[in-house]
């Protein structure tokens, strides 16, 4: 416990900001001083109930602080009235609840201010609809004396005579309700058959209308896709943070958790599953439907997130040989995981390939079809944990890289989601060192906004395009050396202090709104360079397994790789060199993938096949990965050159000479062996 005199500290998750505080400082007042959007209709008066938080507890070792619902001041009446009584205590109102000590807080999506901005829409492709699920009208005789024969038996065979559909059976949920639809259709029916197996719902007299759904459960988002699977139209789309987020950021944090928490495995699944429940109800609302419509739903995900998804222990990803349950494709009864779509719904989960390359993996290379290429290919799918696939013009290979969280923001000293307020794009004049930046829901640069027409929002964070950007843009400038360090002999007006205490000011507290400044640090600096580094790595022992030099073609999936610019992933050596205008973003290519296995069943095989004709190489038993991992630290790379953008690339320092280096390296200590840090 603080001493009385001590400031409490405050850490809000997802975002991430952090704070020091008077102890008696409402929660409402710290988030509003750190920019925390949380919602407050009522002025803080009790009377909207708006702004609930929930107090995080126990010990964050990455975070250092011990959080627990008596680090703040006792629930009210008034306040109790506000919350489900189950959940007093551990969910407060911010405006009400008063720091004592240290405390871990996490926003709701419920009560933010600004929604997150999820970049994973549906790309329009073309998809041959053949779906596991279709709809046939038969018309069935009264019974009879004469025809002794049950419901079922009657429908089975008017289903055969008119369809010629074979040894079919029916679920119970449609079973129990026939007798009741027969009378009430007076024996005209639809009929819903699953793979010409299965009637899995009988509907009175003639009804059109069979949906599907198809989710990509990211480790920080979640999409749904509603579909109509007769005509293969996308209905809707929703996405969503990963609740499981408040456990960890990312997918090791939740092992861990699942490992040292007995009902650490029992909250992860609850979370997912809630968020794909509500999922699922909003984007059959946008549709004018339950979600008691949806009839089947595909999946898919990393590894980690299908394990807790499916309630089955992750104890086993954890540790080499990261050995998981099924790595073959699934259909699993969403009554059996509680899910709330049709009674008779089945999930079908697409297979893995290895231990950290998963159904969001395979779903990539379905949508992306790299195999059918002429020349090579190579696919990353940013996220905390980096999936690469490379197609060498024979051969598939793949492979998991972890980059951590960096690059969402987290382990960033000022980094947040892409939400609205987040810098997303950054330029530094080569010349002059001005500096503009753009930031989510304004659409106009910096260097346009005057006093009479102020931006929309008040700059808040780095997301991680911003971030990307941001470092490339200060070595570009000169202002970062290759090796990361801040340049010593800079000039510039916003570099301040030195070595590691250094850091650039982006955003200075009376150009912005909010008071607030924008800064980038020597520690963010290497937080990039370790993640990009990871990804390189990875992306260069493919290579090297598959025989080539270079690519000709990088495809960036998934949210964040939809707004990296190419030629700053280039400039900072995220990725190989390659020309910019051969670096193609495809937005989320697994929620893509998990559509075309949604609507075309003929395409679940190929995923099968895709999956098992991957060569997997392990990157944590990869010789070459630990000298891989230390050359690509430096900016774009020690030794690759980057032939593409060479123009573009600042003069490497000058060498001292001969005598002057000799003299400097009989002076340097001796050189220590480079060691991968634990986050990577």
């Amino acid at each position: 416990m603080r001493q009385a005199s001590q400031p409490a500290q405050i850490i809000f998750l997802p975002s991430g900001r952090r704070g020091h505080f008077d102890r008696g400082t409402t929660i409402l007042k710290a988030a509003h001083s750190l920019g925390e959007p949380i919602q407050n209709l009522c002025g803080g008066k009790l009377a909207c109930g708006k702004c609930q938080v929930h107090v995080e507890q126990g010990h964050f070792a990455k975070l250092g602080v011990t959080s627990s619902p008596a680090h703040l001041s006792a629930l009210t009446d008034v306040e109790r009235a506000w919350l489900p009584p189950e959940k007093a205590g551990t969910l407060r109102l911010a405006c009400n609840a008063h720091l004592l000590d240290d405390v871990v807080i996490f926003v709701p999506e419920s009560s933010r201010i600004h929604q997150q901005t999820i970049r994973k829409d549906a790309t329009l492709r073309p998809i041959t609809v053949q779906p596991a699920i279709r709809q046939v009208y038969v018309e069935l005789e009264p019974p009879s004396l004469q025809d002794r024969r049950s419901h079922w038996e009657r429908l089975r065979a008017a289903l055969q005579a008119s369809w010629e559909l074979d040894d079919l059976s029916i679920a119970y949920p449609a079973l129990r309700t026939l007798p009741q639809i027969l009378r009430e259709g007076q024996g005209q029916v639809t009929v819903i058959v699953r793979q010409e197996e299965e009637v899995i719902q009988v509907r009175p007299r003639f009804s059109e209308g069979i949906w599907g759904l198809a989710v990509d459960i990211g480790s920080t988002t979640m999409v749904a896709h509603l579909n109509d699977l007769q005509t293969g139209d996308l209905l809707a789309t929703q996405a969503m943070m990963n609740p499981q987020v408040a456990y960890g950021e990312d997918l090791m944090s939740r092992i861990s958790y699942a490992n040292e928490h007995e009902d650490g495995l029992k909250k992860l699944h609850r979370a997912v599953l809630g968020a794909f429940n509500r999922l699922a109800q909003e984007v059959a609302q946008q549709a004018g439907l339950q979600s008691s419509d949806i009839h089947e739903a595909v999946v898919v995900g990393n590894t980690t997130m299908i394990t807790l998804f499916l309630n089955i222990h992750p104890r086993d990803l954890g540790e080499m040989p990261f050995s998981m349950a099924n790595r073959e494709a699934m259909d699993v009864p969403a009554s059996a995981l509680k899910l709330r779509l049709h009674p008779a719904a089945r999930i079908h989960i697409l297979p893995a390939i290895a231990g950290h390359v998963g159904a969001d993996n395979v779903a990539v290379l379905l949508a992306e079809e790299p195999h059918r290429q002429p020349e090579s290919m190579l696919l990353v799918d940013v996220g905390t944990n980096a999936e690469i696939a490379l197609w060498n013009g024979h051969q598939l290979f793949s492979t998991s890289s972890p980059t951590g969280p960096a690059f969402e923001g987290a382990q960033i000293s000022q980094g947040m989601r892409a939400a609205p307020g987040a810098i997303e794009r950054v330029r530094i004049h080569r010349k002059t060192g001005a500096i503009r930046y753009k930031i989510i829901g304004e659409p106009r640069w910096s260097d346009a906004w005057t006093d009479a027409s102020p931006p929309a929002l008040a700059p808040s964070g780095l997301c991680g395009s911003g971030i990307i950007e941001a470092v490339a843009e200060l070595f570009l400038a000169g202002i970062i050396l290759p090796d990361g360090h801040f340049a010593p002999k800079s000039n510039h007006p916003r570099l301040q202090g030195h070595g590691n205490d250094a850091r650039f000011i982006l955003v200075t507290a009376a150009e912005n709104p909010s008071g607030q400044t924008i800064a980038i640090t020597q520690k963010d600096v290497r937080a990039i360079q370790l993640a990009k580094a990871a990804l390189y790595a990875g992306s260069k022992i493919l290579m090297h397994a598959g025989g080539i030099q270079h690519v000709s073609r990088v495809v960036l999936a998934g949210a964040f790789g939809s707004y990296i610019s190419p030629f700053h992933a280039l400039a900072l050596g995220l990725i190989p060199d390659v020309s910019p205008e051969q670096v193609l973003a495809v937005g989320n290519a697994a929620g893509d993938g998990a559509r075309i296995a949604l609507l075309n069943q003929e395409r679940r095989a190929q995923a099968q096949t895709l999956a098992r004709s991957s060569h997997y190489i392990e990157t944590a038993m990869n010789p070459t990965f630990q000298d891989e991992f230390v050359a690509a630290i430096h900016l774009p790379h020690q030794t690759d050159p980057f032939t593409h953008i060479a123009r573009w690339l600042p003069a490497p320092p000058k060498k001292p000479r001969r005598r002057t280096r000799k003299r400097l390296e009989a002076k340097a200590p001796s050189p220590q062996k480079h060691r991968i840090p634990k986050e990577t």
